[in-house]
C-alpha cells in the first residue's frame, strides 16, 4: 500500500532533485553555505513558490490545494529533511494564515488564499518582548476609529516579520484585556503609512541562522475595519483554535530532522570501523541506532494519527495537538541526542570533515521546534487544564467510534478539512483511549493464533493497566487557580505517552493487512514496530517486568528494540528513508 500523503511529498522530492547534487538550487551544499553566512534562503523559497508549495497551505474551499492535511504535513517533512531553516521560513505562511482559515469570512479567506498561492509571505504576530507566550498579557493595542483601528505596540521574535507583506496580529481591543479583550487583525504592511511602522532587526540565532526571526513595531498605524478577522473580542479563541492546526503541522518539522540525522548516523555506522569491526556490529552502537529509530517510528505513528484525526475527530484536537506538539519534538530530541553519542565528536564539526557539517546543523536547528507555537511546558499545561474534562468524559464512556476508525485506517476516505469544526475544549471522551482494552484483547487473540509474539500481547495488556492507573490519577487531580504543581506536569507527560501508545495500537491493528510487509522490510510483520513503540512509551511509565514477559513465552523487550537495526539497515541500503511506510530517499514511494 502506498500512503497518499507520502505520494504527494514524493512528488515534491522528485521535482527538487537530489540534494547531494551541488548543481541543484536546493542542495545540502547551498543550505550549509547559507547557514554559515546567516543568510535567508530567498532563492530556495522562490523555487518552492514556483513549484506550487504555497497552494498546499490554502484549503481547497479557499482556492488552494490543501484537501488532506497529511499531504501538507508530509511535504513540510520533505522540505525539513533537506533543511529545517527553509521549512520553517517558508512554512510560516501557513501559520500566519491559519487564523483566517479558522475565523475569517469567505471573502477574507478567498482573498488571502489568492495572496498565499501567489507566494505572498504571511507572518503571525503573537509574542511580545516583555510577555513571551503569555497572550493575555499582550500590550499591542488596536483602538477603534471611525474607519477601523489604530494599532500601536511591538511584536517580537516573529518569523518573517520583516519579509512578510502580511502579518496576522493579536491585539488588545479592550483596555481591560481578558479572554474577550483581544482581536485578530490581518494587517497588510504594503497599505500602511510607512511612517506608522518599522521592522525590528533579525535576532541572531543558535540554529536556523538564516531565518527572518525579527519583529515589527506599530505607531498609530491606521488599519481598515476589513482587517478584523472574526468578531471583535474573538481573537484569543481564534488563535487557540489555529494553534491546533499549526502545532500538528510542526510534527513534520521534527520528523524531517529525525530523517536527516538517522540517515547520516546509519551511513556512518555502516562505514566506520572500531576495534576491527564495523560500528554497526557493536552492541552499544546497534542499541543507540535502534532506540533512535524506535523514537522516530513512535513520533511518526502519532503524527500519522494526528494528521488524520484533524479531519475525522476535529472536536478532540485540543488534546491531540497538544500531545503531538509536546511529544514529537521531545522524542526527536531524544533520538538526536543518542545519535550524537554514536557519531561522537563528528556531530559537532563544521566544514567538510563529516557530512559537510549537516549533522551539527540539524542538532542546532531542531532545538527551536519544541519552543515555537507553544513550548513543551505550554502544551503540557494545556493538557493539565483539560484534566477535569478528560476525567468526566472518561467516566461517560466511549465517543466517536466511527471517527476513530477513520482516523486510524489509511484506506478510509477522510472528510474535507473543516477548521470551523475545531473546539476550544473537547466535548466528548477520547475514543482512542477507550479503545485500548479492546485492542489489548485483540492482540491477545492474535498471539494465541500465532500471528504475533506473546510478548507483544503482554506489552499491550500492561499498557491497558498503565492507562487505567493514569486515568485514575487524572480523576484525582485537583485543579489549582494559578500555577499547576510540578507533579501535574509529570502526569501530563504520562498521559501524552499513553495517547501515543494508543494511537500506535490502532494504526497497527487497522492497517497491518494493507501494508506490504516485504516493502517495509519486516517492520509491520508480527507487530515489530508496535512492540518497540510500546517498549519506548510504556517502559517510561512502569519498569518493564522482563521476567514476566519471558515467562509468557516472549523475549527481552530491549531485544525487540534491537531488532529494529535490520529493517533500518535494509531501508537505508535499498535507498528508502527510515519510516513506517516505504518511501524512496529520492522520490517515489517504493
Amino acid at each position: 500500500m502506498s500512503h497518499l500523503a507520502y505520494a504527494a511529498a514524493a512528488e515534491f522530492d522528485r521535482l527538487l532533485g537530489d540534494p547531494r547534487d551541488t548543481g541543484r538550487l536546493f542542495s545540502h551544499a547551498r543550505s550549509l553555505a547559507l547557514d554559515e553566512r546567516e543568510e535567508f534562503p530567498l532563492e530556495i523559497c522562490r523555487e518552492l513558490d514556483l513549484l506550487g508549495l504555497p497552494a498546499h497551505y490554502v484549503p481547497v474551499a479557499h482556492g488552494g490545494a490543501l484537501r488532506n492535511f497529511g499531504d501538507t504535513l508530509q511535504i513540510v517533512r520533505t522540505i525539513a529533511r533537506r533543511d529545517l531553516t527553509v521549512a520553517i521560513a517558508h512554512g510560516k505562511t501557513f501559520l500566519g494564515a491559519a487564523s483566517v482559515w479558522v475565523g475569517g469570512d469567505p471573502r477574507q479567506a478567498r482573498e488571502l488564499g489568492a495572496e498565499v498561492a501567489r507566494g505572498t509571505a504571511v507572518s503571525w504576530g503573537l509574542t511580545e518582548r516583555e510577555h513571551g507566550s503569555d497572550l493575555l498579557a499582550g500590550d499591542v493595542s488596536a483602538e477603534r476609529t471611525a474607519g477601523g483601528y489604530r494599532v500601536s505596540g511591538e511584536k517580537w521574535l516573529i518569523n518573517n516579520a520583516t519579509r512578510g507583506d502580511l502579518v496576522c496580529v493579536l491585539a488588545r481591543t479592550a483596555p481591560e484585556g481578558g479572554s474577550r479583550g483581544f482581536s485578530v487583525l490581518l494587517i497588510d504592511k504594503r497599505r500602511l503609512d510607512p511612517t506608522s511602522f518599522r521592522t525590528l532587526p533579525a535576532a541572531r540565532l543558535h540554529g536556523i541562522r538564516g531565518a527572518d526571526i525579527s519583529g515589527v513595531a506599530f505607531s498609530d498605524a491606521a488599519v481598515d475595519h476589513s482587517a478584523l478577522i472574526g468578531a471583535e473580542g474573538d481573537g484569543l479563541e481564534i488563535v487557540l483554535k489555529s494553534l491546533q492546526l499549526t502545532r500538528t503541522l510542526c510534527a513534520g518539522l521534527s520528523l524531517g530532522a529525525a530523517d536527516q540525522a538517522l540517515d547520516m548516523a546509519t551511513a556512518y555506522a555502516l562505514a566506520r570501523h572500531n576495534h576491527g569491526k564495523p560500528l554497526i556490529e557493536l552492541p552499544q552502537s546497534r542499541r543507540l541506532l535502534a532506540r533512535s529509530y524506535a523514537d522516530l517510528l513512535t513520533a511518526e505513528a502519532l503524527t500519522l494519527f494526528a494528521s488524520r484525526a484533524l479531519h475525522a475527530l476535529p472536536g478532540e484536537l485540543s488534546i491531540t495537538s497538544a500531545v503531538t506538539k509536546y511529544l514529537v519534538p521531545t522524542l526527536v530530541d531524544q533520538a538526536l541526542a543518542r545519535l550524537s553519542r554514536l557519531v561522537g565528536t563528528r556531530s559537532l564539526l563544521r566544514g567538510d570533515t563529516f557530512e559537510h557539517g549537516r549533522f551539527q546543523k540539524v542538532l542546532r536547528d531542531h532545538r527551536i521546534v519544541g519552543i515555537f507555537d507553544g513550548s513543551s511546558v505550554i502544551n503540557l499545561n494545556s493538557l493539565i487544564n483539560q484534566f477535569p474534562l478528560i476525567a468526566r468524559a472518561h467516566r461517560r464512556g466511549p465517543a466517536d467510534e466511527a471517527g476513530l476508525r477513520t482516523a486510524s485506517t489509511f484506506t478510509e476516505a477522510l472528510p474535507d478539512l473543516d477548521p470551523a469544526a475545531l473546539e476550544l475544549l473537547p466535548r466528548r471522551s477520547s475514543g482512542l483511549l477507550h479503545a485500548v482494552p479492546a485492542a489489548a484483547r485483540e492482540l491477545r487473540s492474535l498471539a494465541d493464533a500465532g500471528a504475533v509474539p506473546h510478548s507483544l500481547a503482554a506489552h499491550a495488556a500492561e499498557f491497558a493497566e498503565v492507562l487505567e492507573e493514569v486515568t485514575e490519577r487524572i480523576g484525582r487531580h485537583k485543579p489549582t487557580p494559578v500555577a499547576a504543581p510540578a507533579h501535574a506536569f509529570k502526569l501530563a507527560e504520562d498521559y501524552a505517552r499513553c495517547f501515543a501508545a494508543a494511537a500506535a495500537l490502532q494504526l497497527w491493528l487497522r492497517n497491518r493487512s494493507a501494508v506490504d510487509a516485504e516493502a517495509t522490510h519486516g517492520l509491520w510483520e508480527s507487530g515489530l514496530w508496535l512492540e518497540c513503540c510500546l517498549v519506548t512509551l510504556v517502559g517510561r511509565l512502569r519498569p518493564v517486568r522482563t521476567e514476566h514477559l519471558v515467562a509468557e513465552g516472549g523475549r527481552d523487550p530491549e531485544e525487540a528494540v534491537d531488532r529494529l537495526v535490520e529493517p533500518l539497515v535494509a531501508q537505508h541500503t535499498s535507498g528508502q528513508l527510515p519510516s513506517l511506510l516505504p518511501y524512496s530517499r529520492l522520490g517515489t514511494p517504493a
